[in-house]
């Protein structure tokens, strides 16, 4: 059993998507329609951290820079610390295939970047490593959205949306060979059998290996086990849960930075979850 308190932190008028925190512990997240990124600061004040073109998932480098996935312009934008726009990382190309719609991003402990472009039946996961090779690790996924590494960074998970269930890809050198993926789980699905209201978006994964997903339209957030194992499920009181971020990962004690909404494109909101195992 677990113990958990949910607090807002704000109510916005756009739904919100990319959590992310830096080491100073800032907090930032993205405003899709809204075209903003936010800060918001220890001392309890938001602001306005940069403007973006519908930017979705984002990703805080070693070096302070902020990296998003711009998914109307179809690019991965980077933005140096003080919000300023620095350069356009991936446009529409990637190892000799295009891309529309990138998603969500994340870098692992060598700084190798993943991103997923997010199309119906041939949604696509991306490799581009620190010296500058790109990759296709894995196509035909039906909106491949969220995506997280096991603690060990040698299996990538990935949200397939519309087929509700959550991929795990070795990184071998076969990583992207069809007989080389599998389903980690399949997730719950609504009772209402709208396909809409059971789409896992945004994951994580903390210090045991476990996989958190918000899992848009079920208002709620999945713990599983890295066995495939449907651990415990809390609901968010967000009827579009995006994405989320740990703000704090200890033994027995987690604390996220969760966003979303409640339709979109506003209103949206911010949350902290407080859990403790």
């Amino acid at each position: 059993m677990i113990e958990y308190r949910l607090e807002k932190l704000l109510d916005l008028e756009y739904y919100t998507e990319g959590p992310a925190i830096d080491r100073e512990g800032s907090l930032f997240f993205t405003t899709l329609t809204g075209q903003k990124i936010l800060q918001w600061l220890p001392e309890d004040s938001v602001k306005i951290w940069a403007d973006g073109d519908c930017p979705n998932g984002q990703v805080i480098m070693s070096n302070g820079e902020h990296w998003f996935c711009e998914s109307r312009k179809g690019c991965i934008s980077a933005y140096y610390p003080d919000g300023s726009f620095k350069a356009t990382i991936m446009d529409r190309h990637c190892a000799g295939y295009s891309f529309s719609t990138p998603n969500d991003l994340i870098t692992d402990p060598e700084g190798n970047l993943f991103f997923t472009d997010s199309v119906r039946k041939d949604g696509k996961v991306f490799l581009v490593t620190s010296d500058g090779r790109e990759k296709l690790i894995a196509g035909g996924i039906d909106y491949a959205n969220g995506l997280t590494l096991n603690p060990s960074a040698d299996i990538l998970y990935v949200a397939e949306s519309y087929g509700n269930r959550i991929l795990a890809f070795p990184l071998t050198e076969e990583a992207g060979n069809k007989t080389r993926r599998r389903t980690l789980i399949d997730l719950p699905s609504h009772s209402s059998g709208n396909p809409l209201k059971n789409l896992p978006d945004g994951l994580a994964t903390d210090l045991e290996g476990r996989i958190w997903i918000a899992h848009y339209g079920m208002q709620a957030i999945h713990v599983v086990s890295s066995e495939g194992v449907l651990l415990h499920t809390i609901d968010t009181g967000l009827p579009l849960t995006s994405n989320l971020a740990f703000i704090k990962d200890t033994p027995g004690k987690k604390e996220l930075l969760v966003t979303g909404g409640y339709s979109e494109p506003g209103p949206g909101a911010v949350l902290i979850l407080s859990v403790v195992f």
